[in-house]
């Protein structure tokens, strides 16, 4: 219990009406669920609603902006910016790791993302390149070499 007090708020939660000192049961149960599921954390099971409670108190004493903005989605924060990411005509950086890619498709299929998805989670332009320039130059040489380039009937 000593590990509890140290780490979480001793606050009591304002009036129930109080529509400004709310906090959605939800939040405070997948918090409290997970301090508790975290093995270096042990606890009574008597003492668990005092842990819901100081949780709650705990939500209760921050700004009205601060727990909005726990409940939203999380923005995206790229790891470069997109002109470090262009920077070298050899790979793109990627926005979701920093790490460089000749081709970035497969990279962000892996994330669970197209490729326009990932245009839209970073804020990028439609036309930003999926593929490093000197990538697509020399795939567009070997194309032209074995005869990709050409109409049907000269091959």
């Amino acid at each position: 219990m000593a590990e509890l007090t140290r780490t979480l708020p001793a606050r009591r939660v304002g009036r129930a009406g109080d529509r400004d000192r709310q906090v959605s049961v939800e939040l405070v149960t997948r918090v409290a669920v997970a301090w508790l599921n975290n093995p270096r954390h042990k606890i009574a099971a008597d003492k668990v609603p005092i842990l819901v409670e100081r949780i709650c108190a705990g939500f209760a004493t921050l700004p009205t902006e601060a727990r909005l903005a726990v409940g939203a989605t999380p923005e995206h924060v790229p790891a470069v910016t997109v002109e470090e990411s262009l920077a070298s005509k050899n790979h793109i950086l990627s926005m979701i790791d920093g790490r460089p890619y000749k081709a970035l498709r497969l990279h962000v299929a892996a994330y669970g993302l197209t490729p326009e998805e990932y245009r839209k989670r970073y804020r990028l332009h439609p036309t930003y390149p999926m593929v490093a320039e000197n990538h697509s130059a020399t795939r567009r040489e070997l194309a032209r070499r074995i005869g990709l380039t050409r109409k049907r009937k000269e091959r």
